[in-house]
């Protein structure tokens, strides 16, 4: 089992787009069994999968004690592909950390799923705090979507220096240039200044996922989106790959 985190201290920069696309990559090109955990309050992950949380039960209580993650995992239509929605409950999630005391809760239940799944990746809230301390312990590669900006170059600073902090032997990350259009001067010179990063461009079929509440490579497989989380998805595997030799 490999855990891959989608994370950014910025939004609107295409986190859950990047996270939806890289699992629908892990569970049909790959043909992984994989989980989608999203711990966004806004279930962005859900929305695009066209899946809504159940109402019986939180994605809080996922982190207590005497509860199984497995309850509130909900099937998908794609084969392979299964989530862990959010909801509003996750916003108090924090909290719930520092009272249990636990810091490393939520690698502890990434461990457990791994009985279960190939591939795990989380959709990470927007926000340096206790939950994405614990995302670092647990991932084992770390992505960051990076629109060609100053302001989303200094966001990487802190994703750095938030994963450093994560302790000894902390994840690798991976930074892929985001909504890159190469008419733009700022994109050119930011793909000129990074050309071995992984890129994804601004394009139309990756925008249509929130309208067609689906991944672009579902419904648009020879668009220049999907073939960019291919072959990003292709750089995680290698990447994960040279992490255990």
């Amino acid at each position: 089992m490999a855990s891959i985190a989608v994370y950014s201290v910025k939004g609107g920069v295409g986190k859950t787009t990047f996270a939806v696309n890289l699992a629908w990559c892990a569970a049909s090109v790959s043909r992984r069994q994989t989980l989608l955990w999203d711990l966004d309050a806004a279930n962005g992950s859900g929305f695009l999968l066209g899946v809504d949380p159940k109402k019986k039960r939180t994605a809080q209580s996922v982190f207590a004690a005497d509860r199984s993650p497995t309850k509130l995992i909900q099937k998908t239509a794609y084969p392979n592909l299964h989530l862990l929605p959010a909801d509003e409950s996750i916003r108090t999630l924090d909290r719930q950390f520092d009272r249990i005391g636990k810091k490393k809760r939520l690698s502890k239940l990434t461990d457990a799923l791994g009985k279960e799944y190939d591939r795990i990746i989380f959709d990470c809230p927007p926000v340096l705090n206790e939950i994405s301390a614990q995302v670092m312990r647990a991932a084992d590669i770390v992505i960051v979507p990076l629109p060609p900006s100053p302001l989303s170059a200094r966001a990487f600073d802190q994703v750095v220096e938030e994963v450093r902090g994560s302790g000894k032997g902390h994840p690798p990350i991976l930074p892929v240039l985001s909504m890159l259009d190469m008419r733009r001067t700022l994109h050119k010179e930011a793909r000129a200044a990074n050309p071995k990063w992984p890129a994804v461009p601004l394009a139309s079929a990756v925008e249509q996922c929130a309208v067609m509440r689906q991944p672009v490579g579902a419904f648009a497989p020879r668009s220049p989106g999907a073939r960019a989380f291919a072959q990003m998805w292709t750089a995680i595997e290698r990447k994960l790959a040279s992490k255990k030799k």
